[in-house]
């Protein structure tokens, strides 16, 4: 009797005994530590969140990094209002939930630091709050102000939280891959 393989059986096999072979890298992904101030500089409330990659920053990744195509390293942190981020979310439509501004001009700029074992991260972002809100997560965008720029990454507060004029918010973004 004479025992044959094929390339399928070969494959199969080798898929088998490698199953690290199927599994598919992350987009790097957002942490956001927050600690807000009251004017007095007590710590209101903090809170660590981790924060979904949408479809449209996943793309962006795909279109800057492997195709070439006009890259900028500009990135900006925004407030998202009470609701849901969803994965299909863009700057320009986020139906479950709007952009919170309680302080005045554009959105803070990101400065990233070195990298590092796959995480960087960034300089606190410090945002003077002058008028009372909600906030209930934090985003980042390629752009400062308006809706043509790309949202890259949103997250969610486990709760909504209370800002006041005179709070300052302080956030740390931290980017990672695994």
């Amino acid at each position: 009797m004479h025992e044959g393989t094929t390339l399928n059986n070969t494959l199969a096999t080798g898929l088998i005994t490698r199953p690290a072979l199927l599994e598919a890298g992350a987009a790097p992904a957002f942490c956001y530590d927050l600690v807000c101030r009251d004017q007095f500089g007590n710590i209101k409330w903090q809170e660590t969140i981790h924060n979904l990659v949408t479809t449209e920053g996943k793309n962006d990744i795909i279109d800057k990094y492997f195709k070439g195509s006009s890259y900028t390293a500009a990135w900006y942190l925004g407030l998202k209002g009470t609701g849901s981020a969803a994965v299909g979310d863009t700057l320009a439509s986020h139906a479950g939930w709007t952009e919170a501004t309680p302080y005045s001009g554009n959105r803070p700029a990101i400065t990233f630091g070195t990298t590092s074992a796959g995480s960087n991260t960034a300089t606190a972002v410090s945002i003077s709050i002058n008028a009372t809100a909600t906030v209930a997560g934090a985003f980042l965008s390629s752009v400062n102000t308006g809706t043509s720029g790309k949202l890259y990454s949103a997250g969610d507060f486990a709760a909504s939280r209370s800002v006041a004029s005179g709070d300052t918010l302080n956030v740390t973004p931290t980017v990672s891959v695994s």
